[in-house]
């Protein structure tokens, strides 16, 4: 008897401990609650409509046919819709400025604002910056609840954040994860001009430029982005730093655009047989591939294969760096860069110039569902010849690749940024419309000849579009 009455007290004592390590491990995770209260009636919900052109045969196309197969297509009528969309945003002064992703307003005819009581407001677009995917919007109401950007904010992987938004149009939507790398560089849209925060919070459509809080309610981030094959979470999310949402609304606020140094050089990253042919150590840097004409990098004397390794005393460690931080700086600022060439560090002054962020040519920040848009079939981001380049590089027509998509089929060709494509398939490409016409028009798993130009000299390979069985 006595035995048993020890033992059930030796097995109190173990449940006793058991309730006090849980109850320890459940005080140590945060606690959301206040957060939440407190910073929802500041966040938006953002619906937008837009005229977009339908499918259907127009008239032009009807008198191309014979007469006599007219009568089997309807008749032309309007080619054009109305196309809704839906985003989040935030209140960030109290006289109804708000803040969202531009790629969520982008081409809107209406812009429309739902607020945490229900009222609903027109709004107007103050400014838009296409290369950090962010919109300054302005709603005619006093005296609203707000949120503030975090300043000097010390972000590092591991921390608790949370996220509030509309996903899928459910308002007012929470999540919760911790952040899991920091300075991304996003293959998914031409310019790498914002140092991605990634987290596995989890961010589906509608949640594009909601905000992003730390534990002491601060906006650390805007969500703009995931990566997702489904269109849904997939535990990568990404987020604009507050520090770049920051000097964005600032210039947006003053003058309702942005601007941005720029060097005028095609980069990619070094390879470790590059960085060995170079004298370096390890695979650091941005090699440079083309350098475009009367830009500020040929007047600071940069050169093809040069490798920047330092810029203004930062050092890039891979090509993804560099856009970063040439973006952040105002044009006309001169700065020193450190080179490698021929196997020795060189340095050199370039004053910089002004980058075009002018949105039609610059490609979106992924599409409605944050997926990687802006890539097309083949995996590749593409941008217009210059005149001056097609004069210097004796070229009648191509297209000029600017970004490469690991894992597609550009990438299993071998294609780099800087490459010139000028035939795909049969047909030559003289443009950028031509291009797409024969990307769409491409079977898949069916091996294509593709002509293209590196550094001056003519290279023929396959590509091939694999089908997702």
């Amino acid at each position: 008897m006595q035995q048993t009455v020890l033992n059930a007290r030796a097995l109190m004592g173990v449940l006793v401990l058991s309730m006090l390590a849980l109850t320890a491990r459940a005080a140590a995770l945060p606690e959301f609650t206040d957060l939440i209260e407190k910073s929802a009636p500041a966040v938006v919900k953002i619906t937008t409509s837009k005229t977009v052109s339908s499918g259907g045969p127009s008239m032009d196309q009807l008198q191309d046919l014979p007469e006599a197969y007219r009568h089997l297509f309807p008749q032309p009528s309007p080619r054009e819709r109305h196309a809704q969309s839906m985003g989040s945003g935030f209140i960030i002064s109290n006289d109804g400025y708000i803040l969202t992703n531009n790629h969520v307003v982008d081409s809107a005819d209406e812009i429309n604002v739902r607020l945490f009581d229900k009222r609903e407001l027109m709004a107007e677009v103050i400014g838009v910056d296409p290369l950090s995917d962010l919109a300054l919007l302005k709603i005619d109401a006093e005296d609203l609840p707000t949120l503030s950007l975090a300043k000097n904010d010390n972000l590092k992987v591991g921390q608790w954040v949370v996220a509030i938004g509309s996903p899928f149009g459910l308002d007012y939507s929470a999540s919760a994860g911790i952040v899991s790398a920091m300075g991304r560089s996003i293959h998914a849209h031409d310019s790498q001009y914002v140092p991605f925060i990634q987290t596995d919070v989890a961010i589906n459509p509608g949640n594009s430029g909601g905000p992003l809080f730390n534990l002491k309610g601060e906006v650390v981030g805007i969500n703009s982005q995931i990566y997702s094959r489904s269109g849904g979470s997939n535990g990568l999310s990404f987020s604009i730093p507050a520090d770049v949402a920051s000097e964005v609304v600032a210039q947006l606020m003053d003058s309702g655009s942005v601007q941005r140094g720029w060097l005028g050089v095609a980069i990619s990253d070094v390879s470790r047989d590059v960085a060995i042919s170079f004298g370096l150590s390890k695979p650091i840097g941005a090699l440079v591939n083309d350098v475009e004409p009367g830009s500020p990098a040929e007047e600071a004397g940069l050169k093809p294969s040069d490798i920047i390794v330092l810029f203004d005393g930062a050092e890039v460690l891979d090509s993804g760096v560099l856009p970063q931080l040439v973006g952040r700086m105002a044009p006309g600022t001169e700065v020193e860069l450190t080179v490698m060439r021929g196997g020795k560090k060189q340095s050199l002054d370039v004053t910089l110039g002004e980058r075009d962020s002018d949105p039609e040519e610059v490609a979106s920040f992924g599409g409605r569902n944050g997926d990687a848009a802006g890539l097309d079939r083949l995996g590749l981001k593409l941008e217009p010849l210059s005149e001056q380049y097609r004069e210097r590089s004796n070229l009648d027509g191509g297209v000029l690749v600017r970004q490469v998509e690991p894992n597609s089929a550009a990438a299993a060709t071998g294609l780099r940024p800087g490459d010139v494509i000028v035939q795909l398939g049969y047909d030559g490409v003289q443009d950028l419309d031509e291009y797409r016409k024969i990307v769409k028009g491409l079977d898949e798993d069916k091996l294509v000849p593709i002509r293209f130009y590196r550094r001056g000299q003519s290279m023929i390979r396959t590509i091939k579009i694999e089908s997702d069985d």
